[in-house]
């Protein structure tokens, strides 16, 4: 299991305990879990279990049920690249295979240097777009140019 920092265990039971009595706890615990160390760790399953009486096991088919949810740190620059079918058919293979080698890294993973995070999608709900990915929160379609692509990825890399 993963250890965790002292700053992160505090900002989990700060959020444990503002939620702890409300209906519903458990998801609301994981979002801001979540949204403050950018994954969920095994410890903070436990403290949630813990403050709202359930198994780990329950806690931990929450985490696993919903695709928002992960238990691996993210990188810096997160990628999510559609994989439905308008817009597999349109090209996104290749266009994940080029951002996987460009940032260095495998789908589904962190990259080594703990610079990008590429994830595979069903369906990123912009199929007139397609193929498409989002970078960073921002929306990428109609990607089809994969110099262009490795050039992003390069730029991103260089600014930091």
């Amino acid at each position: 299991m993963e250890k965790i920092n002292a700053e992160t265990r505090k900002k989990i039971d700060e959020i444990v305990e503002r939620h702890k009595d409300k209906m519903g706890p458990v998801k609301l615990m994981l979002h801001d879990v979540q949204n403050e160390c950018g994954y969920i760790p095994f410890e903070a399953m436990l403290k949630i279990a813990d403050a709202c009486h359930v198994s780990v096991a329950n806690v931990y088919g929450v985490v696993t049920f919903y695709a928002q949810f992960t238990t691996q740190p993210k990188g810096k620059h997160v990628i999510n690249v559609c994989m439905g079918t308008a817009c597999y058919v349109k090209g996104s293979q290749q266009l994940l295979e080029t951002i996987c080698e460009s940032c260095g890294c495998e789908v589904n993973k962190t990259s080594p240097d703990g610079l990008f995070s590429i994830d595979a999608t069903r369906c990123l709900g912009a199929c007139g777009l397609a193929p498409v990915a989002i970078i960073d929160g921002k929306v990428h379609g109609n990607i089809t140019d994969m110099n262009e692509v490795r050039q992003l990825i390069s730029a991103i890399a260089a600014s930091e």
